[in-house]
């Protein structure tokens, strides 16, 4: 490799510069993403609440009622689909003391939204900023019957959702845990977020579920208890269309805790957050180079020019087009089914080629999608990447793509697979279309498909 300019004039310099300029964990008692490059928390978001919000200061909108009515016209603002329901009884979230297996939370969502809820509670909403990533509210629906209806932006949520459980950035996640009947987790044997990768037996622990998934037992709808030093723990049998055998149904939108749409929950989770980690630690990166080609005089570029600057670049870049690609996801059970409901909420938002196929394209043999590529994909969140980190993306999602190394790092997907994605980036993706036009080459940026 040849020297850059500056590591030839002054090696000594430019290491204890790089010393003192790089983005350094827990510096000054804040963490990275409070720091300038993103300053999170001291930044106005963009996302759907902010809109929201500004409507209801011009009008107020009719909603009737209380509590669920409200909810429900929340999510028809938001577009938030009913049939995305889940619903969780384990005591682990901001508002824990309301909850039980009797009276559990739900969660509802959307591509770019998160809602969550609790009779006689906060309704939390989390929406996805093209630039901060997760964005926090809490909305007291006592407010409309004041004629004061307002989204509280929530900081302390991150206290979990900006913690280790998604590797110190503004996240949102699904946990498993082994709870017992009151719904008390029993952490000392242990917890873990969900993502794609989690085997199909160990999800769900603390959460209900409806909907068929064949033999494999998974640890929803099943409680644990503690035996001395042991945990007794027996997954449960039922697979139940819905859920009034466990709580009275009556007060919640829908008595049902779909098995399809908590998959697709727990892919957008994993697949928001790396999107997010990958864009902070690019921006940081990208203000760290700034401030050494500033101290050496040089012209300033947000393009990668240091080894190091590079190394994050490349790092951020792959770990996106592994999450996309479903790289290491666990093999799912065959035979799931949940409601038609969601499965025909969730299709519905689906961008379609010609031919009629789509990213949404469900499975559910012994994967989640068809086509395994995200289709998130197509979110404001990827469109807001930091240009140069969007460019390795893109160059790397092509070579993958069009490898035909057997030993790659894609290889699990079949080479008919690889090319019905392409056909459905190039049809329905437009920054896609226009960088992979037929017979423009690929960039020399771009590096093997090998490990």
């Amino acid at each position: 490799m040849t020297p850059s300019r500056s590591t030839v004039r002054a090696p000594i310099v430019l290491i204890a510069l790089m010393l003192a300029l790089a983005p350094r964990a827990g510096a000054q008692g804040l963490p990275d993403y409070e720091k300038p490059a993103v300053s999170y928390s001291a930044t106005p978001p963009a996302d759907a609440v902010a809109a929201l919000q500004r409507r209801l200061d011009a009008t107020l909108p009719k909603w009737k009622g209380y509590d669920r009515a409200v909810l429900a016209a929340l999510l028809e603002e938001l577009r938030v689909p009913v049939a995305s329901q889940v619903v969780v009884f384990s005591k682990t979230s901001l508002q824990r003391g309301l909850i039980q297996p009797r009276h559990p939370r739900v969660i509802y969502f959307s591509d770019d939204a998160y809602v969550g809820w609790v009779p006689g509670g906060l309704m939390e909403v989390t929406t996805i900023d093209p630039v901060l990533g997760p964005v926090f509210y809490a909305l007291d629906p006592r407010g409309f019957a004041r004629g004061e209806p307002r989204f509280v932006r929530d900081g302390e949520c991150l206290s979990c959702h900006g913690g280790t459980f998604v590797r110190d950035v503004p996240g949102v996640l699904v946990r498993t845990v082994f709870p017992a009947r009151s719904g008390e987790p029993l952490l000392r044997f242990g917890s873990a977020v969900v993502d794609d990768q989690t085997a199909f037996g160990d999800r769900w622990g603390g959460w209900y579920v409806t909907g068929y998934h064949g033999e494999v037992p998974h640890r929803g709808n099943a409680f644990a208890a503690e035996a001395g030093e042991h945990l007794d723990f027996t997954p449960a049998a039922a697979r139940p269309d819905e859920l009034s055998a466990f709580f009275d149904t009556s007060g919640y939108l829908a008595p049902t805790s779909d098995v399809v749409a908590l998959l697709i929950l727990e892919h957008q989770t994993s697949m928001h957050n790396t999107v997010t980690r990958a864009a902070f630690a690019t921006r940081r990166m990208i203000a760290y180079q700034r401030g050494l080609q500033r101290t050496f005089k040089e012209a300033e570029t947000d393009e990668p020019a240091y080894d190091s600057v590079r190394s994050v670049f490349n790092g951020a870049a792959q770990d996106i087009v592994d999450r996309l690609l479903f790289r290491g996801a666990a093999e799912l059970p065959s035979g799931i089914d949940g409601g038609k409901e969601f499965r025909e909420a969730y299709a519905a938002g689906a961008r379609r080629t010609a031919a009629g196929q789509s990213l949404r394209d469900l499975d559910l043999k012994d994967r989640l999608f068809a086509r395994r590529c995200s289709p998130l994909i197509y979110s404001e969140t990827f469109a807001a990447l930091p240009a140069p980190l969007k460019d390795l993306v893109f160059d790397r999602l092509r070579t993958a793509l069009e490898s035909d190394d057997p030993k790659g790092r894609h290889a699990y997907l079949p080479a008919a697979e690889r090319r019905q994605i392409l056909r459905i980036l190039r049809e329905t993706h437009p920054e896609a279309a226009h960088r992979w036009s037929s017979g423009r080459p690929l960039p020399v940026s771009a590096k093997s498909d090998g490990e």
